[in-house]
């Protein structure tokens, strides 16, 4: 059995206080929004709590789906990658950015270069999904653990004030085709990461994956296993039409650092126990987090079976 933890949109804080110069952008309304709205809803403890509980469970591997940071700040960036460093080895932790990650224009690349080590793929992944000029952040990547292919696919772009969109991009949806139909015939359980949540109406339009439609046409023809996302700060479980009419799931978690109390779901994180082979998949689907009634303690809140026989089961 493979078990997989998910979290999402750590947000990690304390937020640094910016300069004069680095608030000459669009992250002057995102670091009035964080002082005066988001700051309250964040809180590392119950982040902290959150991952020593995931680390208890052992679990093979850890998926993070974006939002790191929240104004992608130079020491932002450094300080997420010595959080990650504290988490353990890099082999088995995988991150796909998020938004936010990409606050401003060229620093997600610049964040990616330190992020390295979570962001590569395989090495047989790497050659064949080489862009001209990109060293780093190669996306989709490819990790193979166990009987499992993680896909990490990026939409962190930067975008407007007051914008929060995300998009795959051809060339990327191009790639993540030829991924998905290749481990289609290698047999693997098929797991991807992406941030933004790839069905449509799921956000405001503000917020949405302006490519949602082309991600579905290449999941109805390659098909996939499990579609894992945040972005939305809330648990979430969606369908998308697959291949001989099997719906994939796609599920969403809330932000690992949101505090109870708040006006979205508090701390959570997802984990997948896999077993099984091809046609014939099994997945469990448990959640753990807060909850009103008991703020201060990390508890299963759910347990679903999500796929059984190689079918996945409408919750």
């Amino acid at each position: 059995m493979f078990r997989l933890a998910h979290i999402s949109d750590p947000h990690l804080g304390p937020l640094p206080t910016p300069s004069f110069s680095e608030l000459l952008s669009k992250r002057i309304t995102g670091y009035a929004n964080w002082r005066f709205n988001r700051k309250s809803g964040h809180n590392p403890q119950y982040l902290n709590q959150l991952i020593a509980d995931i680390q208890s469970k052992n679990p093979d591997h850890l998926a993070i789906t974006g939002d790191l940071v929240n104004l992608a700040l130079p020491s932002e960036i450094t300080n997420a990658a010595a959080w990650m460093q504290s988490l353990g080895n890099a082999h088995d932790i995988s991150f796909v950015p998020g938004n936010h990650d990409a606050y401003v224009s060229g620093i997600r690349d610049q964040a990616l270069k330190l992020w390295a080590p979570w962001v590569t793929g395989d090495r047989s992944n790497r050659s064949q999904n080489s862009v001209p000029g990109q060293q780093y952040g190669i996306f989709p990547y490819k990790r193979h653990r166990g009987p499992v292919a993680l896909i990490g696919v990026s939409t962190a772009i930067a975008t407007a004030p007051f914008m929060a969109t995300g998009k795959i991009g051809r060339q990327q949806c191009h790639m993540l085709e030829q991924l998905l139909q290749t481990e289609r015939e290698n047999g693997t359980f098929r797991v991807i990461m992406i941030h933004h949540p790839p069905l449509l109406n799921s956000t405001p339009k503000y917020k949405r994956l302006i490519d949602t439609t082309r991600f579905q046409q290449i999941i109805a023809r390659a098909g996939a296993e499990l579609v894992i996302h945040g972005h939305t700060h809330v648990n979430s479980i969606g369908y998308i039409d697959g291949p001989d009419d099997n719906a994939v799931p796609v599920i969403g978690v809330p932000a690992a650092s949101a505090a109870p109390g708040g006006h979205k779901p508090a701390s959570r994180y997802n984990l997948f126990s896999i077993e099984g082979q091809t046609g014939s998949w099994n997945c469990q689907w448990e959640e753990f987090g807060y909850n009103q009634t008991n703020p201060d303690l990390v508890s299963r809140l759910s347990t679903r079976t999500l796929i059984q026989a190689g079918q996945c089961r409408s919750l």
